[in-house]
């Protein structure tokens, strides 16, 4: 692990064929407030990876810079080795590339399987293909994937609110991605909740994908992920195992003023 931001780049690890995401020099400014700081890091293809930080740390800004809803003021995202800086957020969504949020964006007045179902035909519609497909029975085969197979007719404000995220993901991989960045799934869950969900995207990691997963919860989180980026006032400041990242001093000072994580 190093705690130096420049240690590692996305440059270096340019040749690994197995390297999905590469953020080089990544930086994003709001006039005088720089938002993300000379930010690199890299993500392994079939990875779950954890993006840390407290709040404000910048975390939501470098998903927005990613996914191309915010253009970077200066550095470069590379996804599949092609550059995707500051393409929009729908041609992200082309190339292979979700997001969930942490406001939730469901269609009110559909029920569980027209919002899914909707988000998929979205896709294809992007795609130009299965224009005609079984929509339908695609999207309930993704509301049982995720645990709504339940709550298929429910409307969105029936669902608690672990369902709600369900639904989220939901709508979210039903556009066939290859990566999906998932922003505070664990909010206002409950232990048992947490499990469910790490379950879901280890399950979905199986399936072929890989995510970033920004969070709060150390806990549930750290049990989940492969490694962690940290990041604290848009500057990188630990990369490493879940372990390692609990042990690091720049990280327990940055979250709780140097007590253990």
């Amino acid at each position: 692990m190093s705690t130096d931001p420049q240690t590692t780049t996305a440059t270096d690890v340019s040749s690994d064929a197995e390297t999905i995401l590469q953020v080089d020099s990544l930086t994003k400014r709001f006039g005088g407030l720089t938002a993300v700081d000379d930010l690199s890091f890299d993500v392994s293809k079939q990875e779950i990876l954890g993006f840390i930080g407290p709040n404000g740390a910048g975390k939501s800004t470098t998903f927005n810079c990613i996914f191309g809803t915010y253009k970077p003021t200066s550095g470069t995202v590379r996804f599949n080795a092609a550059d995707v800086t500051a393409k929009p957020a729908h041609e992200m969504v082309q190339k292979g590339m979700a997001r969930t949020f942490q406001t939730f964006r469901p269609l009110p007045d559909r029920d569980v399987l027209s919002n899914v179902e909707l988000a998929n035909v979205s896709n294809k519609l992007f795609t130009l293909s299965g224009l005609f497909g079984s929509t339908e029975a695609e999207a309930a085969e993704i509301c049982e994937r995720v645990g709504l197979g339940d709550d298929l007719h429910k409307m969105p404000d029936e669902l608690p609110h672990a369902g709600m995220i369900r639904l989220e993901i939901a709508r979210a991989i039903a556009t066939d991605p290859e990566l999906l960045l998932v922003d505070e799934p664990f909010a206002g869950l409950s232990g048992q909740e947490v499990a469910g969900l790490s379950e879901l995207f280890e399950n979905l990691r199986q399936e072929g994908m890989t995510l970033i997963v920004v969070d709060h919860n150390m806990r549930g989180l750290l049990n989940l992920i492969d490694r962690a980026v940290v990041i604290n006032f848009g500057e990188r400041i630990a990369d490493g195992s879940p372990e390692e990242i609990k042990n690091d001093p720049t990280v327990q000072e940055a979250y709780l003023g140097g007590s253990e994580i």
